[in-house]
């Protein structure tokens, strides 16, 4: 039977020791591990890749402690607007929604894109109907409210500043989350979901849910999700570069992510990291941040989770 494995993230940045509390520490901790396994669970019942990247991406979703979801950043305007992709390896399928403002689990949305449509990217109020067609949960404004969100957006909502999600100026982090995984048929899949820049203007959209950027995923060579500052990974086409290196050059995995996101990524200033797999259950998680949150599990071995370099 093939072996199974899954890749999560949480985001990436200036993620120190010194920039998280003991108690803050352990909810990361937490939250990641049990999504991690909450995806690989699926894997290990026989579910399809696809089916355990957005089960484990909806787990991160549904908690305020990332930038997605429940716990996206607050827009110029006060308000959230999120991204979100899916895509299977096996047939190259994708579906991806950007700028929604109260779908509960974009992922999902992403999911009903590529399996009830013929298109790859909806955004805005047409995803929102598209949406409202199929069922898809909705959730009030005070759902998405966070405290800590909400102070961190009032400290530039009246200047012309957007940020990163982070907690002081200099501590960046880019808060996007996203899954990779395998399933017992070999197939590989990546999900990724986000809220976007605190503070951002004219709708703007990052790298999330452009296939080839921030998400993608092929047998051939691998399944990847993203997360950094968007703008960079878009111009470096960062997710489709890793494969691409793989398919013409025959990098490893490992050989290909550091190219890309040690090499070609720093040498014009882009910062953040990625986790990618193979159908082999190979797994790459490399940032060049300070940390990245993190986690993965392989077939039987002990769950994995990490926040800092080392």
């Amino acid at each position: 039977m093939q072996k199974t494995a899954i890749a999560i993230h949480g985001g990436a940045g200036t993620i120190t020791r010194a920039s998280l509390t003991a108690e803050q520490e352990k909810a990361y901790r937490a939250a990641l591990k049990e999504a991690v396994e909450a995806g690989h669970q699926v894997l290990e019942q026989g579910g399809t890749a696809l089916e355990a990247v957005e089960l484990a991406v909806v787990h991160l979703e549904d908690t305020p402690l990332f930038n997605a979801g429940r716990g996206s950043v607050f827009t110029k305007e006060g308000k959230h607007e999120m991204d979100a992709a899916i895509m299977c390896g096996k047939t190259l399928e994708a579906g991806a929604v950007a700028g929604v403002r109260s779908i509960k689990n974009p992922v999902k949305l992403a999911t009903a894109i590529m399996e009830h449509s013929d298109h790859v990217m909806l955004s805005g109020y047409g995803a929102e109907e598209f949406a409202l067609s199929y069922g898809l949960e909705l959730a009030p404004e005070s759902y998405f409210f966070d405290k800590y969100r909400y102070e961190q957006w009032s400290e530039v909502r009246d200047s012309d500043i957007f940020m990163l999600d982070h907690t002081e100026q200099r501590d960046e982090k880019f808060g996007t989350v996203g899954a990779v995984a395998v399933d017992q048929a070999g197939n590989v899949a990546a999900a990724t979901s986000t809220g976007g820049m605190t503070n951002k203007r004219y709708n703007r959209i990052g790298d999330t849910p452009i296939i080839g950027s921030g998400t993608y995923a092929n047998n051939k060579t691998c399944a990847i999700s993203c997360t950094g500052h968007g703008e960079f990974f878009m111009r470096a086409v960062v997710a489709y570069d890793v494969s691409c290196l793989m398919e013409y050059k025959g990098y490893t995995l490992q050989q290909a992510c550091e190219e890309v996101v040690m090499q070609k990524l720093v040498a014009f200033g882009g910062e953040g990291g990625l986790i990618a797999l193979t159908a082999a259950g190979e797994i790459a998680m490399p940032f060049n941040s300070e940390g990245m949150y993190r986690a993965s599990k392989s077939a039987q071995q002990e769950t994995f989770v990490g926040i800092y370099k080392a």
